[in-house]
């Protein structure tokens, strides 16, 4: 069967083509600036095309999104392709995980379901999904939430840091050669990396205090690839873990 699922956030829409239970292709476009429902079908039929995604051999499409506002206009520009209504996921959506709050939005809902489905059944999860917000979401053996934190997403300060100040330059989020940096970009390139490694692992070790155990670490967002071989606190970085979580939320609906 072959599905595609979107997951759209605040900074952009991720789009993934699934064989059965396998993503062959990925791609983004970015949430802004506003688009209407015939702008943005012109946007999907266009990659479509580049990827050779024929919209009749799609037998599902499924969405989930942390933007109302879009989710609309997106099914509607998905239903006047394929002809059919997509199928929305959120945390009302039933699986094999608590989500504990009726306040969890869609995606970390998804990624406690793509870490209950794909990692070690005997270890309690942790997710980070280094997005617009940086959050970190973990799960117990059995499936039950235990809780999540949210803070301000690493691109998000980054931005906030150039827009308010009148010297400090737009930078690549890359690693610096040192952590003490002798130029402009390179001290801002330590203090959001390595600030925000430390803020990472800082959190992996007061919840694994807090939960008495080691967890398993996964990484997944837009930069996460920026922090996994920084650290052996992370176990594994999966850009597409997201929507691997809104694939089996929706596969059997």
């Amino acid at each position: 069967m072959n599905s595609i699922v979107i997951n759209i956030g605040n900074t952009n829409i991720r789009f993934g083509l699934f064989d059965d239970d396998n993503c062959d292709i990925s791609w983004i476009l970015n949430t802004k600036p506003y688009r209407t429902s015939d702008e943005l079908q012109m946007q999907f039929m266009m990659m479509y095309q580049t990827h050779k995604i024929e919209a009749d051999k799609i037998d599902k499409v499924i969405i989930g999104s942390v933007v109302p506002q879009l989710t609309y206009d997106v099914s509607r520009a998905i239903q006047k392709i394929h002809g059919k209504k997509p199928i929305i996921v959120d945390r009302e959506t039933a699986s094999g995980v608590q989500p504990k709050s009726k306040q969890m939005g869609t995606d970390i809902y998804a990624n406690l379901v793509a870490a209950h489905h794909l990692y070690p059944a005997d270890k309690k999860k942790i997710v980070f999904d280094f997005g617009t917000a940086l959050t970190a979401s973990c799960i117990n053996e059995s499936g039950e939430t235990i809780g999540v934190i949210i803070a301000p997403g690493i691109i998000t300060a980054l931005n906030s840091l150039i827009h308010d100040t009148a010297q400090l330059p737009e930078i690549e989020l890359i690693k610096p050669k040192s952590v003490l940096g002798l130029d402009t970009v390179s001290c801002m390139q330590s203090g959001m990396v390595y600030g925000y490694l430390g803020m990472v692992e800082g959190f992996i070790d007061r919840i694994n205090h807090e939960v008495d155990a080691d967890c398993f670490v996964i990484a997944t967002g837009g930069v996460s690839h920026v922090y996994k071989p920084l650290t052996d606190k992370i176990h594994i970085a999966d850009r597409l873990h997201t929507l691997k979580g809104l694939y089996y939320l929706g596969k059997d609906l």
